[in-house]
């Protein structure tokens, strides 16, 4: 049995004449005869009922007709999808980023990418690092953008952009008097951290030594840990403390002039490289170029360089 016998049965069925289906099927009539009547011998049974004046579907045959239809129809879906698949940019793409990452690169991103690839919109998902490795491994997703280092077998990265860090304060804040500030100075006690997970927390406290070993030893150093830069940004906003923020949050609030301030840090400032993370056999490369130039290209990695 074949597509091809399938489709001489269908169309003979409904011409109902051996000739005018042979001729849309662009075959000649013994061709189409032989091949019916092929199907009919494997099949142990009478599709057609013939005569001199007619061809007419036997009982049986409208069953199998219909579902010879059917299989045809089918069988163009899957032509279809096949024809689809060969655009890597006609399908959603499905991207993770990280808490600190993802509310200030995608609306950049979004607007910029929309406009080489119109017909592949985001899924987006937001979480932290190792959540987002797991997704990308398991293929929920098809890329992530984190921050370097990131390694794992059979995954490719591709730098984007270094971003520098800076300090958030209130504008009531003595060093606010400064033009920038030393990474010596975060030993403050009042500093506002991202919890525990975020590797944003982990990347401040590496750029602040005298921070990182007080944590870690038995002193009454304390800190204020927060789920989120917004967060951490309102509660410098009150007052409560210092903290400190990739260049992509610095202005993305809402705080009228004279509520907060901040000021670069003293070289060589502490930076993050942002990149993207994709599967070795994700089977749409052309999908990973078009989103990392997109990125490289937004009006956002545009400032950090």
């Amino acid at each position: 049995m074949t597509l091809t016998e399938l489709r001489y049965i269908v169309t003979l069925a409904q011409e109902q004449h051996f000739g005018r289906a042979a001729e849309r099927c662009h075959v000649s009539q013994p061709t189409l005869s032989v091949g019916v009547k092929k199907l009919e011998d494997e099949l142990g049974i009478l599709i057609f009922e013939r005569s001199k004046s007619a061809v007419r579907v036997t009982p049986v045959g409208e069953g199998i007709i219909a579902q010879a239809q059917r299989v045809l129809e089918q069988t163009q879906s899957i032509r279809e999808l096949a024809q689809a698949g060969k655009d890597q940019l006609a399908a959603p793409l499905r991207v993770g980023a990280i808490y600190t990452i993802g509310p200030y690169l995608f609306p950049h991103l979004i607007p910029q990418l929309h406009k080489v690839a119109p017909e592949m919109p985001l899924y987006i998902e937001e979480n932290f690092t190792h959540v987002l490795r797991d997704k990308l491994r398991n293929g929920e997703l098809d890329a992530i953008i984190v921050a370097l280092p990131f390694q794992d077998a059979d995954i490719l990265t591709k730098a984007l952009y270094d971003e520098p860090f800076y300090v958030l304060m209130s504008a009531e804040h003595p060093w606010t008097q400064k033009t920038t500030i030393s990474s010596s100075l975060l030993d403050d006690k009042s500093l506002l951290l991202l919890g525990e997970g975020h590797c944003f927390r982990d990347q401040v406290l590496e750029a602040c030594p005298t921070t990182n070993k007080e944590l870690g030893s038995n002193s009454k150093y304390t800190t204020v840990e927060a789920n989120s830069l917004e967060t951490i940004r309102h509660m410098v906003a009150s007052g409560l403390g210092v903290s400190v923020l990739p260049l992509s949050a610095v202005d993305t609030h809402h705080y009228a002039p004279g509520v907060i301030e901040v000021r670069p840090m003293e070289e060589p400032a502490p930076k993050r490289t942002v990149a993207i993370a994709w599967r070795a056999s994700f089977p749409r490369p052309k999908a990973i170029e078009i989103l990392s130039n997109a990125i490289s290209e937004c009006s956002l990695a545009r400032k950090t360089q």
